[in-house]
């Protein structure tokens, strides 16, 4: 195309035909396609092509060729098909496909099953919010199915608002966040430790071995009536365990279980060169063992006191606590070398709240409804590397990664 003519399309004025081509998927078909289009010495302006269930349409938007030749080209393209036993599809226009509007969104949608119910109502959303779905792509399908929309025409933060309502009425998980090149930068995702990276709450398993269970899950409980900050909750938890010998503490680290999903997420996202972190209201007697047997970059927890071979009833320097995460997500940012809004940070309790909202992304994880409405977004799936979806990465690429960590 020459300069002129490259204008004109944008603009659309040149003359162009869109060439569909549908069947049975094998190999040679996309060859054999514009090897037919080729003798009519025509331009590509635009290709799509996709393959479901073995199934592949394959559609060229091309110039159109010279005067007159525009008869035999459908003619030969059709015979080209038919031999193929293919169909094929040809529609004249003007131009390249129509500017897409101002915004531009990735919606990511997790479902278990995702339902045709749910599809549509969220595309009706999406519609109502005066965003159109430019294309669609699935990112997995185990283990659970998981559909990235690309929107546009709507700016994303009142596109995210009009689809978080919808998400826990429709059975899906939703996030929206913004398209463009920072997508694919260096990220840090900071992780919450206890119910969100492992399954237990590293407490009450101290508290297990102590004896007094049922003491600490009442002061826990107190906490979340709201009768006692964190902070205050912390230092009365910790002071029942006054007297536990220090030994417990290899044998709390051996207890731990991590969160089906953690070692895939955490080995996924190092391959794919993101920083990897830690916050927590637990102990650096766990996180500290975690950050070494995952290969964490970050973490940070509070430090219980140990003295003469016993635990004293007491944490040493600043408590972790709400406040505390969020700064320590902007510390870790600051040394990492990752603005802020390329940040993701997940956790599933109100503790998490500052960190969730104050990062790029916020995940809430299998949390409590009052967390799950502040986040920006929710997975309520057991699976900790389901968050991987969220940040684009399919499930191939996943897969990618462990091949290429076992070779």
């Amino acid at each position: 195309m020459s300069a002129s003519q490259i204008t004109a399309s944008r603009t659309g004025e040149v003359p162009t035909l869109l060439v569909k081509v549908f069947g049975k998927d094998r190999p040679g078909i996309t060859a054999g396609l514009f090897d037919t289009l080729a003798a009519f010495q025509v331009d590509v302006v635009d290709i799509e092509q996709v393959v479901t269930r073995g199934r592949l349409v394959l559609c060229a938007l091309v110039t159109q060729p010279g005067e007159g030749l525009e008869g035999d080209l459908r003619s030969t393209v059709h015979s080209w098909a038919e031999s193929m036993k293919m169909q094929a599809e040809i529609i004249s226009g003007h131009g390249d496909n129509r500017p897409r509007g101002v915004g531009r969104s990735l919606v990511t949608v997790l479902g278990h099953p995702l339902t045709a119910e749910s599809t549509a109502a969220i595309a009706a959303r999406i519609a109502g919010a005066g965003g159109n779905i430019d294309r669609i792509f699935r990112l997995a399908k185990y283990p659970v199915t998981a559909v990235e929309f690309a929107v546009s025409g709507v700016a994303t933060e009142p596109l995210r608002s009009a689809l978080a309502a919808s998400a826990s009425a429709l059975g899906v998980d939703i996030a929206v966040v913004s398209a463009g090149l920072h997508r694919r930068a260096q990220r840090l995702v900071v992780m919450d430790v206890d119910s969100t990276l492992i399954q237990d709450e590293v407490i009450e398993l101290f508290a297990a071995h102590a004896g007094c269970e049922a003491e600490v899950a009442a002061v826990t409980e107190a906490a979340m009536r709201g009768e006692l900050d964190f902070e205050q909750s912390l230092h009365a938890r910790v002071a029942l365990l006054k007297g536990l010998d220090a030994s417990v503490v290899d044998k709390v680290r051996e207890e731990v279980r991590l969160t089906p999903g953690a070692r895939t997420l955490i080995r996924t996202l190092k391959r794919l060169g993101y920083q990897v972190g830690v916050v927590s209201g637990g102990f650096t007697q766990v996180t500290d063992a975690l950050q070494d047997r995952l290969g964490l970059d970050f973490a940070h927890a509070n430090t219980l006191e140990i003295a003469d071979g016993k635990l004293t009833g007491k944490v040493t320097g600043e408590v972790v606590d709400r406040a505390g995460k969020a700064r320590l997500l902007r510390r870790f940012a600051a040394e990492a070398g990752v603005p802020l809004s390329q940040t993701v940070a997940i956790g599933d309790g109100a503790n998490d709240l500052d960190m969730l909202n104050a990062a790029g992304l916020g995940v809430a994880f299998n949390a409590k409804p009052v967390v799950r409405e502040a986040a920006h977004t929710a997975v309520n799936f057991p699976f900790l590397d389901t968050v991987l979806y969220l940040l684009g990465v399919s499930r191939e690429e996943v897969e990618a990664a462990q091949t290429h960590d076992e070779d």
